[in-house]
């Protein structure tokens, strides 16, 4: 974990963050003492947890890919995007179209730190500091008003994070401002924890208690987001089912239970 003399403007050490906290899952260094132990009791209750997070970043690699090698999408604005790991979003649609153009959107100071350093000589890609919930905001930011044509299909990225959203945030709500922001041919591309059994729940109280958020919904909740929409195939499945790079056993483990995820296209 980092030192805390190294501690950039904003950052509270006596908060864990969600970004940092899934660096601390992951291994990364750029996490302090707070957000360890959130990654410490996570572990206790579900050892497995580092796998959930690497199945959510293997599908984020599998439905940028889709995107923008199927769906023709050159627009990606990324909210909630955590701190940046191994193929990132921008990295995996550059590599099909050089010309995809990226916004990261997160709250916290340090994604900003980081995603700024490394985005330094690429002009197609930003980093906005800004709350998912207040859409208008994020809509109306500089950032991603130069580089996102909101005249022109975009894929909004909710990967991995409305899990994060109580109820009365309003996901819903949420989801709908962004896409009512698009136009036709568009795309929603959402991730969730799922309530798949008594693991799940146990698992939500640990992030409940240690983190104050990280809802587990079920099937039928998550579904609801996506209304409207028009499911891509396979439609809403565990991660490891999602258009995978590989053969996958009809018995999935505990771990490869705990999120759900999709692909849904604006009529």
């Amino acid at each position: 974990m980092v030192a805390n003399p190294e501690v950039p403007e904003g950052i509270d050490l006596g908060r864990p963050s969600i970004a940092r906290a899934y660096d601390a899952v992951l291994g990364g260094k750029d996490n302090y003492d707070v957000d360890q132990e959130v990654a410490d009791r996570l572990r206790e209750t579900m050892p497995q947890i580092g796998e959930l997070a690497w199945y959510n970043r293997a599908i984020l690699g599998r439905g940028v890919r889709y995107l923008t090698g199927e769906a023709g999408i050159r627009q990606f604005l990324d909210l909630g995007a955590g701190l940046p790991t191994m193929e990132n979003t921008h990295q995996v649609a550059q590599r099909v179209d050089p010309q995809a153009r990226v916004v990261y959107v997160d709250i916290d100071p340090i994604v900003l730190a980081h995603g700024r350093a490394l985005l330094a000589t690429n002009g197609l890609t930003d980093v906005e500091t800004a709350d998912l919930r207040d859409s208008a905001a994020v809509l109306g930011a500089p950032r991603v008003r130069k580089l996102i044509d909101f005249t022109e299909p975009v894929a909004v990225m909710l990967v991995g994070m409305l899990h994060h959203l109580h109820d009365d945030e309003d996901p819903k709500g949420i989801v709908d401002a962004y896409m009512s922001a698009v136009p036709s041919g568009s795309y929603l591309f959402l991730t969730h924890f799922c309530d798949s059994g008594p693991e799940a729940r146990e698992l939500e109280k640990t992030f409940l208690t240690f983190l104050g958020t990280g809802r587990f919904r079920t099937h039928d909740e998550v579904a609801a987001l996506f209304a409207g929409l028009e499911m891509v195939d396979p439609g809403l499945v565990y991660l490891p089912q999602w258009r995978p790079d590989r053969i996958v056993r009809d018995k999935l483990t505990i771990a490869e239970r705990l999120m759900i995820g999709a692909i849904a296209r604006k009529p």
